[in-house]
């Protein structure tokens, strides 16, 4: 099974390098992030003919996350991350893919920091900890996949001192990742690849890619009965050369589906 995650800052204006990606990767479940749409103008059309069924949580500008799946029309098992009934915000949604349990989430970035946007970051992630260690609980193969705007530890960024104030890098910010993590989780690209420099997104001016000077940002939390059968984790690089395209690059996994009896256990 192939899992993978993109933020596609904003998916009708590139949704020609989405679904040129998807033909060229075929991931069976995808994690889009930053729609930047509302829930009518959603193109699942042009998905559905590419071959992928999906359920969205969107917003009118800002935000918006989705869920793809190739080939089957996912369940849709939550729309919006508990804890706040007053957050109107579309960051998170969550489907059941092939037996798999995928919460697609988009954390806020949290900038400028400190201030309020950054006082709502540190709620929103003490929600998803909450959250996270309830999915745990029900014992069943789950993921938590998307935008972190987190950046772990100093090897997920190109020149760390220049982001010490920033919010996707403060101390707390790492904190709440690292405790997450405690949970129970496994973080799918640094599991497998444990002293590489390995970045998810890059600023747009600077030549920041041809440099790479970038951030490790996009992640794939897995739970105890996904992690035992993950295979390979990668950037996939190429969309984010592309014209027009968003300033992250996909990630992908591949995985043992232990619903489907593939596990090595």
């Amino acid at each position: 099974m192939r899992i993978a995650t993109y933020n596609v800052n904003g998916i009708n204006a590139r949704l020609d390098i989405l679904l040129r990606w998807l033909k060229e990767d075929k991931p069976d479940a995808v994690c889009v992030q930053e729609l930047k749409c509302t829930d009518s103008a959603f193109p699942s059309r042009e998905l559905e003919k590419a071959g992928y069924g999906a359920v969205w949580h969107g917003q009118k500008s800002w935000n918006g996350v989705a869920i793809l799946a190739r080939g089957q029309q996912p369940p849709v098992t939550r729309r919006g991350l508990p804890g706040d009934p007053k957050d109107s915000q579309s960051r998170y949604v969550e489907a059941a893919v092939s037996g798999v349990l995928i919460g697609c989430l988009y954390v806020p970035n949290g900038n400028p920091a400190p201030g309020p946007k950054f006082n709502y970051k540190i709620r929103w992630f003490n929600r998803l900890k909450n959250y996270a260690s309830e999915l745990l609980e029900l014992d069943v193969p789950t993921v938590l996949v998307g935008d972190f705007n987190v950046i772990p530890t100093v090897l997920d960024v190109y020149k760390p001192e220049r982001w010490m104030d920033d919010a996707l890098f403060r101390p707390e910010v790492r904190k709440a990742y690292a405790d997450l993590i405690t949970q129970g989780w496994t973080d799918a690209v640094r599991h497998l690849h444990p002293d590489e420099r390995i970045y998810t997104f890059w600023k747009y001016w600077r030549n920041s890619f041809a440099r790479d000077a970038g951030l490790r940002i996009d992640h794939l939390l897995l739970s105890p009965a996904m992690a035992r059968g993950l295979k390979t984790a990668s950037v996939r690089r190429g969309p984010r050369s592309w014209e027009h395209t968003s300033d992250h690059a996909p990630v992908m996994i591949e995985i043992d589906n232990p619903m489907e009896g593939n596990s090595d256990d």
